[in-house]
């Protein structure tokens, strides 16, 4: 009974001190990552990116649209034509406004 009790004992002791490493360790990694995020370079590229796929997307919807012409259902149609005006209303996917 003694060496049962002393087993759960040092099991529960390193699950806490584990837990804790790990949770500074999940901490330090947070912060790095926010750094990453905020850093300017990383912000512009990624806003680069996102107009790039935007104007691509752009122009795949309209060869698309010529080829398949009114072969698409009413409702999928809408639907596409409501996600294309999606990122049109002030802001985009990134929380910055369009130009």
């Amino acid at each position: 009974m003694r060496y049962r009790l002393t087993f759960i004992a040092g099991l529960a002791l390193g699950y806490v001190i584990g837990t804790r490493a790990g949770r500074e360790r999940y901490e330090q990694l947070k912060k790095s990552a926010r750094q990453f995020a905020q850093n300017p370079a990383v912000r512009n590229t990624a806003e680069s990116a996102a107009q790039s796929g935007r104007d691509l997307t752009g122009k795949a919807y309209h060869s698309v649209s010529e080829k398949v012409g009114d072969k698409v259902p009413a409702s999928v149609a809408d639907r596409v034509r409501s996600l294309r005006n999606r990122g049109r209303n002030g802001e985009d996917d990134w929380g910055t406004t369009n130009t």
